[in-house]
């Protein structure tokens, strides 16, 4: 039986740690390259949801005096929840998750990041697809054959998405290599985490904590892939905002799926945390029902944004002073 790991982006505060990952027989998902071409693209992107987790293994996190064990879940997800009271600076650090099970006589080692957020007054929380990389969610058809057609090298943001966000990222920091906390939560599956990864890296968007989809085992799986329920993404921006209940938020999303309605939800629940929500508007037409929702949260005392151009959203948070004027 060979081995896998994949790792993710964890993160922390002054009290605990957050990492998870997921366990595989055979090859992870961040294995099958993200740039290749042609038939050698798809045939990645459709092997990245041909996988086997392991179930109930155990699995090892090191990090500095921590050495703790737990076991996958059903589906090969891990996640540690360490009590962690430590000076610890802030920024991000590599922890190390180790995976021996007593069937063989070989074990896995693999290293990733988590992040201690620098002393900020705002984090960012970002939806994916259709926010600010261009995948036609909206269309099944159309996102299925971009997923298939277009390697990583050719996928593409919205115009000045780039620059909001990184103005976004550095706003309230004068100090060189300071930056506000990203994470993007997303309908997108753990499968597509390397392509995310790789994706923002390339675009020079902010480096970001990722919250995706239960991951997903089979082909069949694939055909639904970013659909079903998004409850998700309201339960893990819940878990984000009760993590650092100091901060103040600024809301990312847009109008193809169920964004507006998850961040009116959050709104309601974190009366004092949210600053501002942003919504791209992905169709000819702004939706009634979004419009009435956005009315709703201003009504609650925060900013909103339905926009079609990301200019837009940068003139909006240069005049709400969410970000600095020039």
């Amino acid at each position: 039986m060979k081995l896998d790991l994949q790792l993710y982006r964890g993160y922390a505060n002054d009290e605990e740690l957050v990492v998870f990952g997921h366990l595989f027989k055979s090859w992870a998902p961040d294995k099958f390259q993200t740039d290749r071409k042609g038939f050698k693209h798809a045939f990645s992107v459709l092997h990245m949801f041909r996988i086997s987790p392991l179930k109930n293994v155990e699995v090892r996190l090191r990090f500095k005096d921590i050495d703790v064990t737990t076991r996958t879940m059903d589906d090969g997800f891990f996640r540690f929840n360490v009590p962690y009271e430590n000076t610890l600076e802030s920024g991000w650090h590599t922890y190390e998750i180790t995976c021996k099970p007593k069937e063989v006589d070989y074990g896995i080692i693999e290293k990733a990041e988590f992040l201690k957020p620098f002393e900020s007054k705002l984090s960012i929380i970002s939806d994916i697809d259709d926010t600010f990389l261009i995948s036609h969610s909206g269309n099944i058809f159309k996102k299925l054959y971009v997923m298939l057609a277009r390697n990583v090298n050719h996928r593409k943001t919205f115009e000045d998405v780039v620059r909001h966000y990184q103005s976004l990222s550095t706003s309230g920091h004068d100090e060189e290599g300071k930056r506000n906390s990203f994470f993007y939560v997303s309908s997108s599956e753990w499968n597509l985490y390397d392509f995310i990864v790789q994706f923002t890296k390339l675009q020079e968007l902010p480096k970001a904590v990722l919250k995706l989809k239960s991951i997903k085992t089979g082909i069949s799986d694939f055909l639904r892939t970013g659909g079903g329920n998004h409850d998700h993404k309201f339960i893990k921006i819940k878990d984000i905002i009760a993590f650092y209940p100091q901060q103040h938020y600024v809301l990312l999303g847009d109008d193809s799926q169920q964004d507006a309605f998850i961040y009116e939800r959050i709104c309601k629940m974190f009366p004092v945390n949210i600053s501002a929500v942003y919504l791209r508007q992905t169709q000819k037409h702004q939706h009634k029902k979004i419009s009435k929702v956005l009315e709703n949260i201003e009504e609650m005392g925060v900013a909103t944004c339905y926009f079609k151009k990301s200019s837009e959203a940068i003139k909006h948070s240069k005049e709400h002073g969410i970000i600095k004027a020039e």
